[in-house]
């Protein structure tokens, strides 16, 4: 090698050496800017999962969408939770189970959330939990009610402060028991019920707890059937009903079969002297009333209160004016006067995580991991009237046969009437007396 080539390539060397000095330089700087800018914008990242379209989607699971979206929201407008802002990546099941587990793997792997929040079908709820729990991530279930979630799984990372489906079926049997004698004129044990539900988890095992319920408390359960949700014809289990001839029916389902066992229930003279539905499609009134005006009067519906029929003054201080403002932005929104309680659950389970557990997470625990989430839940103890819906929470603990599921939670009956709703049990907090057996003139009616 030549001076002069000899010199070239010195030169040359000291040309990349320098470029690498500052470009390292400028790296170093980089990731001081970016560590700066993340401890200043903290996020909480949540994969948020609904039924968006398909069946699901009208029975209730875009009512508790826009819940848990309103509730993120005006957290964030408050300014986040401890620092952190909320972001939500939402995703469509499509009211389908696969497609809901697949969305829960790509929230979790793919888009790297912190947590899994919302799920409306139980049919996705129950292995969706199982695959999050085995995985040691953190998952907070908001409308899905199926006892089968938790019962004997003991998961630990898994939370729902909502009901859970033996309540269900409990209330819709003790509040009958209650009515037998002073609206039936009968005694418990001549009270005939008929238990007919969609066979999916969601269904089983409301009328699971309707069965054991009413068994227990003497009534003559005259029939129990199951069918499938997307059954296209319910003639033969109207044929059953017909000649069981309940005094009562129990009914589970979401909104397409509800439809289409009413519409075949009058095609063929099906009457009863009270129908009570549990959730679901029956928490969809104004969805019913639409194709079936006044013969959709007087149905009972077993559910977690819609807050708006709550008084405020029984809830804690604030709780009130956090439902008008829900209350608003769905009327605002859909442009309907009828505000289903699947509104109220998907906004009041996301709003006890976001002012309860979050920042006690973040305070007393250390972050937003499935650890320091799932100590922080185990810690919740809000007393009754302390939620919008105005029972109180606390968590079964490790080691419970339903650990992970709220004990404080509570379903009322509520019966629609002209277009409006009442709470007409338990007694404590009923807004109007029950009207039953239907009366004369009612379209189902045995009278």
């Amino acid at each position: 090698m030549s001076k002069d080539q000899a010199t070239s390539a010195r030169r040359r060397w000291y040309r990349g050496a320098t470029a690498l000095a500052i470009a390292g330089a400028m790296g170093i700087a980089t990731g001081l800017s970016t560590t700066n800018a993340m401890a200043q914008g903290k996020t909480l990242k949540i994969g948020v999962i609904y039924d968006l379209t398909g069946p699901f989607a009208a029975g209730g699971s875009r009512a508790g969408y826009l819940g848990t979206k309103y509730a993120i929201d005006m957290i964030n407008e408050r300014g986040g939770v401890e620092g952190y802002k909320i972001v939500p990546v939402y995703a469509d099941a499509q009211s389908k189970t696969e497609v809901a587990i697949n969305e829960a793997e790509r929230l979790l792997n793919q888009e790297k959330v912190d947590m899994l929040m919302g799920v409306f079908s139980s049919a996705h709820c129950v292995p969706m939990a199982q695959k999050v729990d085995q995985a040691k991530r953190f998952m907070w279930a908001n409308v899905c009610v199926a006892s089968a979630v938790f019962k004997d799984k003991n998961l630990k990372y898994v939370f729902r402060p909502q009901v859970h489906s033996d309540q269900f079926g409990q209330a819709s049997c003790t509040f009958l028991k209650e009515q037998a004698k002073a609206r039936f004129n009968k005694d418990v044990k001549d009270l005939r019920v008929a238990i007919i539900y969609e066979d999916g988890p969601y269904g089983a095992g409301v009328a699971s707890g309707n069965e054991s319920q009413c068994k227990a408390d003497g009534m003559n359960v005259v029939l129990k059937e199951g069918y499938a949700a997307t059954a296209p014809d319910l003639s033969p289990l109207v044929t059953k009903l017909k000649r069981a001839r309940p005094d009562a029916i129990l009914h589970t389902g979401y909104n397409p079969d509800i439809t289409l066992f009413l519409r075949q229930a009058k095609d063929q003279g099906l009457k009863w002297g009270a129908l009570i539905g549990h959730g679901a499609g029956y928490g969809q009134f104004d969805k019913l009333y639409e194709t079936f005006k006044d013969d959709a009067n007087l149905i009972f519906n077993v559910d977690p209160v819609a807050a708006q029929l709550l008084n405020p003054a029984s809830l804690a201080k604030g709780l009130g004016d956090v439902t008008n403002e829900m209350v608003k932005r769905y009327k605002a929104e859909v442009k309907a006067d009828e505000v289903p309680p699947h509104l109220s659950m998907g906004f009041n389970q996301s709003w006890i995580f976001f002012t309860d557990v979050l920042p006690r997470a973040i305070k007393k625990h250390g972050g937003i991991d499935a650890e320091a989430l799932r100590k922080a839940s185990l810690e919740t103890d809000i007393p009754t009237g302390g939620t919008i819906q105005g029972y109180g929470v606390k968590f079964f603990p490790p080691g419970h046969q339903m650990a992970g599921q709220n004990e404080r939670s509570s379903p009322v009956v509520m019966q629609y009437n002209a277009r409006d709703t009442f709470i007409v049990w338990p007694a404590a907090i009923k807004t109007k007396d029950a009207v039953l057996p239907l009366p004369k003139g009612h379209g189902y009616s045995n009278q």
